[in-house]
């Protein structure tokens, strides 16, 4: 736990989640003295990196996603030889529905070398006939689950490894300069000063801008940061279906009354079921900090009665539920920022995970200043939606 403090960082990391957790890596194994901050600890349960189950695709209908895929798989690799931990458990993923263009997605895959199919709808029901396709299907196999909290676990370890301190239980409050740099207020008075600072701090993020020293051009320049309280329900392969979570793949499905996404639970509802939700479906919340935990039962219901109609290898009642933090951007694509030596990291918009290495790389780059950033994420916003 943190105690009282006046000590020094080169580099001030916020928030132990997937993108705080591999910047602090990456400036770490650079050699840079860091401190990494987390208000409770890596993964925390109330965030948005906790648990064993996020999709790893290469499906999107922007190519500079699907090329951002190939460098973060390569640094996933190289990860999980470091780590010694399997990080991207392979199940393929099929995408479909009117409104996902399976067509358009094979196209990018085909450009970029991806392995991929399209196959038509009765095509893949027969060989996946626990769901009920309704247009084209683009299968990728490359295509998996993420352990999420495993892999921010990995790479605090890495960055320890490398010299880095970790403090739990330092929740931050307020933000000063100091000479060149900043002195850091908790919320129990504890103070750390820091030359640099990385903000990677998710769904408590819109309020934390308020106290930082940034300039106002700067914070008028940032996008609208929303906040979901995303709900997610675990559903039991039916025991008649022959199917279970070795041979169900990931789903992204786009319909004209819903989106939603569906993979196999993992250790989050001990392996009994697929994990469905409704994209950005959850409530609305000002930040993290208003978030209640609590289902909405109309969105309960929306999701049972999709898996009812949609899902026919698994039972319709959810045998488990629970809620997580979607903080998004009008466009979709990430904020990764820098004004004076302050960066902000948001990684956002439910589909971050994914590059969780590369934005590590990318962060840690613009902070050091010796890299830059994709100018789509910088405060000049990027016109087109990604997912």
């Amino acid at each position: 736990m943190a105690g009282p403090s006046s000590d020094a960082s080169d580099y001030v990391v916020v928030g132990a989640g997937l993108a705080g957790a591999a910047t602090a890596w990456q400036l770490a194994a650079r050699g840079h003295q860091v401190t990494l901050l987390e208000r409770d600890v890596p993964a925390a349960h109330d965030g948005s990196s906790h648990g064993s189950a996020r999709i790893f695709r290469y499906a999107y209908p922007d190519p500079f996603y699907t090329r951002a895929v190939l460098d973060s798989k390569a640094l996933w690799d190289g990860l999980a030889t470091e780590a010694g931990a399997e990080l991207i458990t392979p199940f393929g993923a099929v995408d479909y529905g009117p409104k996902r263009n399976p067509a358009l997605l094979a196209e990018v895959l085909a450009a970029a070398g991806i392995d991929h199919e399209l196959v038509s709808a009765a095509e893949a029901r027969g060989r996946w006939p626990q769901i009920a396709f309704d247009t084209k299907v683009l299968w990728h196999p490359g295509a998996g689950v993420i352990d999420a909290e495993t892999s921010v676990n990995a790479m605090v370890a890495l960055a320890v490894r490398y010299g880095a301190k970790v403090l739990t239980g330092w929740s931050l409050d307020r933000v000063e300069r100091l000479g060149g740099g900043y002195r850091l207020h908790s919320s129990t008075g504890e103070t750390l000063d820091a030359g640099n600072m990385v903000i990677s701090a998710g769904g408590w993020l819109p309020r934390l801008l308020e106290s930082l020293p940034l300039p106002a051009g700067f914070l008028a320049g940032l996008p609208d940061f929303t906040v979901r309280q995303e709900q997610a329900f675990h559903f039991r392969y039916r025991e008649d279906s022959g199917f279970s979570a070795t041979n169900w793949p990931t789903f992204i499905h786009k319909a004209g009354d819903i989106q939603t996404y569906g993979l196999p639970g993992g250790r989050d509802a001990g392996f009994a079921g697929q994990k469905v939700a409704e994209y950005n479906g959850g409530p609305g919340i000002p930040s993290a900090a208003e978030q209640t935990g609590v289902v909405d039962p109309a969105n309960r219901a929306r999701v049972v009665d999709y898996v009812r109609r949609c899902l026919p290898g698994l039972d319709p009642e959810p045998y488990a539920e629970t809620t997580c933090l979607f903080t998004n951007t009008p466009t979709e694509d990430f904020l990764i920022d820098r004004a004076d030596n302050l960066t902000v990291v948001s990684p956002c918009s439910g589909h971050g995970a994914k590059f969780a290495p590369l934005i590590g790389q990318w962060a840690a780059d613009l902070a050091t200043g010796t890299g830059a950033v994709p100018d789509r994420f910088r405060s000049t916003a990027s016109p087109a939606l990604t997912t």
